[in-house]
């Protein structure tokens, strides 16, 4: 399995040149359901050059990817899970908070994670029972309780009816905690939690692409991973997901 995280590593670098390298003149921006909902040209060419290396890698996987025509699917024997940006709101102001999510699975559960940020070059990565890891070194999340930490969340931008509701819980946890961000990226929040940067994560509605690399880094970094009901976050449908340090609540 070592082998396969290396070879998801070097084809999501080689993804992060396609986004490095974009024209920021010709971005093509069209508007998708939901408010603030955008899509790039680039975001199709990554996943197009994602989806044709992946499959090569593991021919018999399916491949589930935000811009492709399926998006959801209960047949999770093996399968990839990948947004090509996540952040693409980000990618188009030109704010380096975007990133490449890579989620292997096998019978339903991840078992490979990468998450790669080019602008930063931070390459994230994890195999379930090996721990998890940014640029080859080890990450552990926080040993800080909320009163100290740093309280992550998404607004549910494309969401309407849950706008209030996420910024009534922002504001609770800014009560409680130190303080509270919204970096517009729900993989690179996960990641944040994995890397011990931040103490708990929350968004109450997300789709499987968003989250399912992000949790197994938590998880391998110590963390846990729920829905806001405690339930245990599915990969087939969208849900909410608080993740944290396993001290903050």
């Amino acid at each position: 399995m070592f082998e396969l995280k290396d070879i998801f590593c070097k084809i999501a670098k080689s993804a992060g040149e396609i986004i490095l390298n974009a024209d920021r003149e010709q971005l093509d921006i069209n508007s998708k359901q939901g408010s603030a909902n955008f899509v790039t040209k680039y975001d199709v060419l990554v996943e197009e050059y994602l989806k044709e290396n992946l499959l090569k890698a593991v021919p018999d996987a399916i491949f589930i990817g935000e811009e492709g025509d399926e998006n959801f699917s209960s047949d999770l024997n093996k399968a990839f899970i990948v947004d090509p940006i996540d952040g693409t709101t980000n990618f188009i102001k030109d704010y380096h908070m975007s990133c490449i999510s890579i989620a292997y699975l096998q019978k339903g559960e991840v078992i490979i994670s990468v998450i790669y940020n080019p602008f930063l070059d931070e390459m994230f990565c994890a195999e379930r029972g090996k721990g998890a890891f940014c640029n080859g070194a080890r990450i552990h999340v926080s040993k800080y309780p909320l009163e100290n930490g740093l309280v992550l969340f998404g607004s549910c931008p494309y969401h309407k009816e849950l706008w209030k509701k996420s910024f009534e819980l922002a504001y609770e946890y800014f009560e409680k905690a130190l303080d509270v961000r919204r970096s517009g990226s729900a993989a690179l929040d996960l990641c944040s939690i994995a890397a011990g940067r931040a103490e708990l994560y929350f968004e109450l509605l997300l789709s499987p692409w968003d989250y399912a690399a992000g949790i197994l880094l938590v998880e391998e970094a110590g963390g846990t991973v729920t829905d806001m009901n405690g339930e245990k976050v599915g990969f087939d449908k969208p849900s909410s997901i608080i993740a944290s340090n396993g001290l903050c609540v």
